[in-house]
């Protein structure tokens, strides 16, 4: 009898333990994939290697995202550099997408993966960038997109990953990192 009532209360105790684990996850609001996409190849004259374009590789399957991690008051994230200028390498979508302008490389500017965009509610904020021992603010002016890519309208390019902020050059010399770095850094980021 002893026994039974030992198992029943161990029973128990995983039931709760099971219950406060599920809801722990969907508080956490874990982002899974929404989609995928086969690339096709892009046609001749777009996605420029030469200028540092990741271009879309025919038959390859891209994960898309509608959701991006949760924000934390260090929220991991992957900064990447692109030119917010007129001609220059984000320009493939036009102005940015929060004030419909161009912004000089040496302001500090960012664009954040769609789940972090967040339909731009994070629109003409500014964000705390922390990376390299360093810390930069930033104004969000555009999104990158999570949820469509190696199409016409993105240049061919991939979907965004869903932890990106996408930096101008202004952001990568505020945070000191040698220009022969460039490209991809471990950060936190939170709202300020």
């Amino acid at each position: 009898m002893k026994n039974i009532r030992l198992c029943t209360k161990s029973l128990i105790v995983l039931l709760i333990l099971s219950t406060i684990c599920s809801f722990s996850e969907s508080r956490l609001q874990i982002c899974k994939p929404s989609s995928k996409i086969k690339a096709k190849k892009p046609p001749n004259g777009h996605c420029n290697i030469e200028e540092d374009d990741i271009c879309c590789i025919k038959d390859k399957v891209y994960a898309t995202y509608k959701c991006s991690p949760q924000v934390s008051s260090k929220t991991k994230a992957i900064l990447t550099l692109n030119s917010f200028e007129k001609g220059g390498d984000g320009d493939g979508d036009g102005p940015s997408k929060c004030d419909n302008k161009y912004h000089s490389d040496d302001t500090h500017v960012v664009a954040l993966s769609t789940g972090w965009y967040n339909g731009g509610g994070r629109c003409l904020s500014n964000i705390t960038i922390n990376g390299n021992g360093r810390s930069v603010n930033a104004m969000v002016v555009d999104e990158c997109d999570s949820t469509m890519g190696c199409d016409e309208k993105h240049d061919y390019q991939p979907p965004c990953q869903n932890n990106l902020v996408i930096a101008s050059q202004g952001v990568w010399r505020a945070l000191r990192v040698p220009i022969n770095e460039w490209g991809e850094l471990d950060i936190t980021w939170f709202d300020e």
